[in-house]
């Protein structure tokens, strides 16, 4: 029995065309692109950044340049990713600019473990959804910087702590430590 399975790319990317527009110098398809992905990236600026304007700045910047350097994007990852990542290390730079300072945890005494992690008992209410959503968007706003950044990029964009430790030039230990005392004070907060 003979198979006709196609072998694609590595990930498919359904953006590939205007990609491919977009390395042509089209700047309809460029236009096109950035309303794809505006939103979503945007999205990742305000929650590492916590600040609106700021977070449009730095989103401007990325893309820009993101589309200066398009003609080095291979296809090995789809394009989001690919954009995402350039918005994470310009908003990461951003707050750098500003100095923000992670304490490396090494050299202290990492704190007792929080203990276990008990999943909802509650029954899903969807009503109640937004409302939980805001909640906890607004408790992040209220965290220390290094605890928001560390708790962003691994709970929304998906980074594990070795990843977190390279980006934030922490070690992962203390990417693990920032991310547990983040979360507990989280908890702490949502239970005000």
């Amino acid at each position: 029995m003979e198979s006709n399975r196609n072998v694609g790319p590595p990930y498919p990317d359904r953006h590939a065309e205007l990609v491919k527009r977009c390395q042509q110098g089209e700047r309809r398809a460029q236009y096109d692109l950035y309303q794809q992905y505006v939103k979503a990236m945007y999205n990742v600026c305000l929650r590492i950044l916590n600040h609106e304007a700021e977070a449009e700045d730095v989103l401007q910047e990325a893309f820009m340049d993101a589309f200066s350097h398009i003609n080095s994007f291979r296809g090995q990852s789809t394009f989001g990713a690919w954009l995402k990542q350039i918005v994470v290390h310009r908003a990461i730079n951003h707050l750098r600019s500003k100095r923000l300072e992670l304490v490396d945890l090494d050299s202290h005494r990492i704190g007792e473990d929080d203990g276990p992690d008990y999943a909802d008992t509650e029954p899903y209410d969807d009503d109640n959804t937004q409302l939980e959503v805001e909640r906890v968007r607004r408790a992040m706003q209220q965290l220390p910087e290094g605890y928001r950044v560390v708790l962003s990029l691994y709970l929304f964009e998906g980074y594990d702590h070795e990843e977190i430790g390279n980006i934030l030039t922490i070690s992962e230990t203390t990417s693990r430590t920032q991310y547990l005392r983040g979360k507990k004070r989280l908890l702490e907060l949502l239970k005000q």
